[in-house]
């Protein structure tokens, strides 16, 4: 940075403005304030190369926006093909618990009858006596059941197994999918941090962020064009010292001296020094002082002004090389995101079969628990049916113990009055022989000594006697039957 122009020392200020000390003090602050031509140069640098940043700004954000609208495109239906296998994955789940919880019910009905079963004891009068009391459980086999249920719960397994898979792969696409929209979003800086500076970022009509370079090289251009001007305002007041040096009795020599050594880039007064003074009036001489002495007043005013602008200019070119850093790393971040879809895509058909593959095997293992479950409810209404035939066994058999004891009541009835019968016919008989016996010859009819007919009573198909059931278990029976128990 260049420093700012000393003011004269007071002795020159007090001193003859027209004198050839004060000139030179003039001209020694003007060579240095020319010094400020490394900031003119530096400024058009940072001009040339904000402008060159913006060609190369407006081509990558069109890039970038043009990926970034694809991409969000092509995430948009990949979603919509995720959200499909969620669904599939959460419809298998529901029927899947909803097969479950009917399998599970059938084993609870069929546990709750197997128990009914267990502890459902076999009168002991139905048994022979040698037999260890029994329940109606033991006349079944129980291997069928576990059976069935190890080829119901293989089933459900299987299922679950492929709706696992399922989970997995749903997931796994559901990650990758995140992972591009993450890396998709951090491509996208926020408003509020894009540039901290004077001048900010604007926005089209939808919203989208526009660049804020034009914006920034219209005032860089806007700067230096004054910064130019200002040079030049320093050039002409040196020039101005040079020629009022020559025309002083005695500053030729000094002029030469002081502006051999001019800052690089600079080739002011040469025209001048090369030159005679030409011939002025005093009064021309004394205007050229009276300017001379206005302006050397404005010379420090200058260079701080052109210092100003290029400290301001830095800044700016700092915000506009971050904002160059940002646009490139939303323009890697794109490309990534892309890389990451194009691989996505080589293995979409690999998530989309997994679903197509769930939906075959759950509805195979599907069919198979259905099938596992109409065979246990079947199995289960069998040994339903089975604890109703034995309560109404319990009642057959009370109903024979009755019949046998009206039969038996009959059988006795019979049998006293055949007794009847039999002793009144063997007293007749006595009678008979009584009066008539000693008139009749002996073998005029053998059978007249012969007793009255006798009979007996007994089952001629040898079954076995009705089991004793007491009257209780009977009459339980009959309710558990009627549904009154």
């Amino acid at each position: 940075m260049v420093s700012p122009i000393p003011s004269p020392p007071p002795e020159v200020e007090s001193a003859d403005p027209s004198s050839l000390e004060t000139l030179v003090s003039h001209l020694v602050a003007s060579k240095r304030s020319l010094s400020s031509i490394e900031h003119v140069l530096r400024a058009n640098e940072i001009v040339t190369s904000t402008r060159v940043h913006l060609e190369a700004s407006i081509v990558m954000s069109s890039r970038t926006s043009f990926l970034r609208a694809g991409i969000s495109t092509q995430l948009r239906t990949l979603e919509y093909v995720h959200k499909h296998s969620r669904a599939i994955e959460f419809e298998g789940a529901e029927e899947y618990r909803e097969s479950l919880r009917t399998l599970d019910d059938a084993d609870e009905r069929l546990k709750g009858t197997l128990n009914q079963l267990r502890t459902t004891m076999v009168e002991a009068s139905l048994r022979p006596e040698s037999d260890s009391r029994k329940s109606l459980l033991d006349f079944v086999d129980e291997g069928g059941v576990d059976e069935l249920l190890v080829k119901a719960q293989e089933s459900a397994n299987a299922a679950q197994r492929a709706h696992a898979e399922l989970v997995e792969t749903n997931l796994a696409f559901h990650t990758e999918l995140q992972e591009i929209a993450d890396v998709l979003r951090s491509s996208q800086v926020p408003k509020n941090q894009r540039l901290l500076g004077n001048v900010g970022q604007s926005s089209d009509l939808n919203g989208s962020s526009t660049s804020p370079l034009p914006d920034i090289l219209q005032n860089m251009e806007d700067r230096a064009k004054g910064m130019a001007d200002n040079l030049e305002s320093l050039v002409k007041h040196f020039d101005l010292c040079v020629t009022a040096i020559k025309h002083t009795e005695g500053g030729d020599d000094a002029a030469h001296r002081l502006t051999h050594d001019l800052p690089a880039g600079m080739s002011v007064g040469e025209e001048v020094l090369g030159a005679p003074p030409e011939l002025i009036s005093e009064q021309e001489r004394q205007e050229m002082l009276d300017i001379l002495a206005k302006d050397a007043n404005q010379v420090e005013e200058v260079v701080m002004e052109i210092q100003d602008h290029i400290g301001e200019l830095e800044v700016q070119f700092d915000t506009v090389s971050a904002y160059m850093s940002q646009l490139e790393q939303e323009s890697s971040n794109v490309a990534t995101a892309f890389k990451h879809l194009d691989s996505l895509g080589s293995r979409l058909h690999a998530f989309v079969a997994q679903s197509q593959v769930f939906v075959m095997r759950w509805d195979d293992e599907k069919a198979r628990i259905s099938e596992r479950m109409e065979e246990l409810e079947s199995l289960g209404d069998f040994y339903i049916g089975y604890v109703s035939a034995y309560d109404n066994l319990l009642v057959e058999i009370g109903r024979r113990q009755f019949m046998e004891q009206q039969m038996d009541k009959v059988v006795q009835d019979a049998m006293r009055k055949l007794d009847t019968l039999y002793e009144e016919d063997r007293a007749k008989r006595e009678a008979f022989r009584d009066d008539y016996g000693e008139f009749l010859p002996m073998d005029i009819w053998p059978g007249l000594t012969d007793p009255p007919l006798q009979f007996e009573t007994r089952p001629i198909n040898g079954v076995d006697k009705v089991p004793e059931i007491s009257k209780s278990v009977i009459q339980r029976a009959i309710r558990r039957v009627e549904g009154k128990a």
